[in-house]
């Protein structure tokens, strides 16, 4: 698992809490040294001579403090040594159980270990000698600064005292001033000296140990709240080995021998580290780059988390400075004082953890000298190796990571936003997966989608061919018929059985329970009606109530087989109908096929009575006069425009009705033998008309490919009923040069010219129409 300075900062804390109790003693030795006799004259004498007093007392402490630093340096760098070899070894997967065991009992390359603790006690142990003269030169300062403050008028000695000591403790015992004039207080650079130490030594053994592997790259982690010195090398690869600079690299792929891929490398890990990379307070990692496999994430930023972050160690160490206070206190009401603003910065770091949830609350770092004596170490719960495995490794981590695992990762409320979006993407993952193995197993769509939901069918559309996204298409088709119809409920159709099941165990016995069985009992007519999405091959199984039911949820085609089997049911199915006639002649064509589909109706009810019927009731139009009032003599003279209007009325179906009883009548009277001709009445031929000139539209459109207008007229919106009735000088200006050519062929006749050739009756127009359209035939 990759590795980074923040994972092994932890074992500095025990060096610092020993340097952190040291000062709190010398702190508290010079506060009783100064309060002794604080109002008895010679105070400042008595100080004085106590000076030895005081240095043996310090030099006792500082004594103390070297021989426990010594062992706790040496193993804190040993089990960091140790950290950082194992989660090599483990990033490697090369460990078994027996492996491991040994890797925790032996501390691996025993003299670099030992190098680098020797190192960090030198640098420790250093400052002691400077401790000493630091506690008696603050000493004698107080000392001084309190002897002059009485003599000046401007307070009391307690006050003074009190002073001068809060001062001391604020400005903490330093041990140490660096180069650019910086004092460091005793637990704060001890602190400092040794986790650099216990870093080194872990990102010097996990190096070690992939370089010892074989692995030469690494990959830089991200951490949103990077600060300026490690922004640049975040999502960067760099060579554990070789030069240093950025250059392109060809590498062997992973698991592809021979095959070569290029790596842009931003440098040497080594060069990085000087550049200020995995500094103290660090937290980003290096894990090995496998070539060809390793896909470096797009690197974040969090400017605003960073800085409530660096707000929350400012307020930490005002704690720290009041408890400091508290505990150089030389009087009850400075103590007081100082413990009231500790509680105040407390009521603050609460406030701000509030307005930041994604901040924990570390207690240590509260305590004087950011800790106090050590907590027993205890081993990491699971959850918390859970969330370590998320937090620093990689997308196959993840995946390798059991849905109890993730589960309890997210449990540890360890992890940031992004790592939390990986384990939801995961989960998504591995949920689209199981969805697949039960909806579409090896691609193939199964056959019973009323066990799927809307939700199941959206995500399973992407990843099945076009033949089964018809059929998801079709199913969610039906579901939506089925949401509209009445006693169905819409919110349960989208659900699949087993979410239907868990709304069932929880709806008890009452409306809501039987709905659901409803809806069950519905599916079950579905899968036994439409197996498969489709109706039954056979319906002559079910019953008249059965296909009324399918009908609801019927295709088109399905819809005419319905109307089929309801046909053969109602003996209606006679012989197959001629072909349509083609004579040349479109109105005697259009007789014929009328007569030949009176023949195959036999007993039907006339076209022209129901459709009729049919027509009032699905258009009903105002009443622009009493038609009923008007006789069929009458009728029969009505212009072409007055007819057009009575066809829409409610009187029109009464007269076809007597129309149709005075043909019975006429056959009865002439016996049973006598077969009369029918002769077409004018109303008959005018209907018969607007039969006809659809007809002419229809195969006039397929024979000019759909130019029936020129240009001038092409677009203003006129019907093509207008260039086929009217007069003839209309129709032609309209007309294009196709469908005047057509009409060559097939003459364009007015009403006035059809009629006389239906009912061989001359009417009074029909000279004078024919006469126009030879005209209008001979302008070309």
């Amino acid at each position: 698992m990759p590795i980074h300075p923040g994972m092994v900062e932890p074992l500095a804390e025990r060096t610092r809490d020993l340097y952190a109790d040291a000062e709190l003693r010398l702190l508290r030795i010079i506060a009783r040294q100064l309060a002794d006799g604080l109002e008895a004259p010679g105070w400042a004498e008595r100080k004085l001579a106590a000076v030895q007093a005081l240095r043996r007392s310090a030099q006792g402490v500082v004594d103390e403090l070297g021989k426990a630093v010594r062992l706790d340096v040496f193993d804190a760098v040993a089990e960091s040594y140790n950290r950082g070899h194992r989660a090599a070894v483990a990033e490697l997967g090369a460990l078994s159980d027996r492996a491991r065991q040994l890797v925790d009992d032996v501390t691996p390359n025993a003299q670099a270990v030992d190098r680098l603790a020797v190192e960090a006690v030198n640098v420790v142990t250093a400052t002691h000698r400077s401790i000493l003269r630091a506690v008696v030169d603050g000493f004698r300062a107080i000392v001084a600064e309190v002897t002059a403050t009485p003599l000046l008028g401007t307070g009391t000695r307690r006050q003074a005292t009190q002073d001068a000591m809060r001062r001391f403790a604020d400005q903490g015992i330093t041990s140490f001033v660096d180069r650019a004039g910086r004092r460091w207080s005793l637990p704060v650079y001890a602190e400092m000296a040794v986790r650099t130490s216990v870093a080194r030594a872990a990102t010097e053994a996990h190096a070690r140990t992939l370089t010892d592997a074989g692995i030469e790259l690494v990959v830089v982690s991200d951490s949103p709240r990077e600060c300026h010195l490690c922004r640049p090398w975040e999502g960067k690869v760099l060579t554990l080995t070789g030069p240093d600079g950025e250059r392109t690299v060809e590498v062997e792929h992973a698991i592809e021998d021979g095959r070569m891929v290029p790596v842009r490398v931003a440098g040497s890990l080594e060069a990085a580290r000087v550049a200020g990379l995995q500094h103290p307070n660090c937290r980003h990692s290096v894990s090995a780059y496998t070539p060809g496999l390793t896909t470096v994430e797009q690197a974040t930023s969090d400017p605003d988390g960073y800085e409530a972050g660096q707000r929350q160690r400012e307020i930490e160490r005002h704690i720290r400075k009041y408890k400091r206070r508290a505990a150089a206190a030389v009087d009850p009401a400075a103590k007081r004082a100082a413990e009231g603003k500790v509680r105040q910065w407390q009521k603050a770091m609460r406030q701000h953890l509030a307005a930041h949830p994604d901040l924990r609350r570390n207690p240590t770092r509260e305590k004087i000298g950011a800790g106090n004596l050590p907590t027993p170490a205890t081993a990491p719960t699971a959850e918390q190796v859970d969330a370590a495995r998320v937090w620093s490794g990689d997308e196959q981590s993840v995946r390798e990571m059991s849905d109890d695992q993730l589960a309890a990762a997210m449990r540890s409320n360890l992890l940031d936003d992004r790592a939390r979006a990986r384990i939801m993407a995961e989960a998504d993952r591995r949920d689209l997966e199981q969805l697949l193995d039960r909806a579409a197993p090896r691609g193939q769509l199964v056959d019973d989608l009323l066990a799927l939901s809307d939700d199941d069918l959206a995500r399973v559309f992407a990843h099945v061919d076009e033949g089964d996204q018809l059929r998801i298409m079709a199913e969610t088709d039906r579901r939506d018929r089925a949401g509209q119809l009445p006693g169905v409920r819409a919110d349960l159709v989208g659900l699949s059985d087993d979410q239907l099941a868990a709304r069932y165990r929880e709806a008890g016995t009452g409306p809501e329970a039987a709905a659901i069985a409803a809806e069950a009992a519905r599916r079950d007519l579905l899968a036994r009606y439409f197996p498969g999405g489709q109706l039954l091959d056979d319906l002559a199984e079910l019953g008249d109530d059965d296909l009324a039911w399918c009908m609801q949820y019927a295709t088109e085609a399905e819809l005419l087989r319905i109307a089929d089997e309801f046909d053969r049911r109602d003996g209606l199915d006679g012989p197959p109908l001629p072909a349509p006639a083609d004579t040349g002649d479109s109105v005697a064509d259009m007789l014929a096929d009328r007569d030949a589909l009176a023949e195959a109706m036999g007993n039907a009810p006339d076209p022209a009575l129901w459709g009729a019927l049919a027509a009032v009731d699905d258009a009903p139009a105002p009443p622009t006069r009493d038609w009923g009032a008007l006789t069929d003599e009458e009728i029969e003279q009505l212009s072409d425009e007055e007819f057009a209007e009575f066809r829409e009325s409610e009187a029109a179906a009464a007269y076809w009705q007597r129309l149709e009883e005075r043909t019975e009548q006429a056959a009865e009277e002439a016996g049973d033998e006598a077969k009369p001709e029918h002769r077409i009445t004018r109303a008959e031929a005018r209907e018969m008309y607007w039969e006809w000139v659809q007809r002419q539209i229809a195969a006039a459109e397929e024979a000019t490919n759909g130019y029936m207008f020129n240009k001038k007229y092409a677009g203003q919106g006129h019907s093509y009923e207008s260039l086929f009735t009217g007069p003839h000088r209309i129709g032609y200006a309209r007309a294009s040069d196709e469908l005047k050519e057509w009409w060559e062929t097939h003459p364009r006749l007015t009403q006035a010219e059809f009629i006389t050739m239906v009912t061989g009756k001359t009417q009074r127009w029909a000279a004078a129409a024919e006469h126009n359209r030879w005209g209008e035939q001979m302008k070309r």
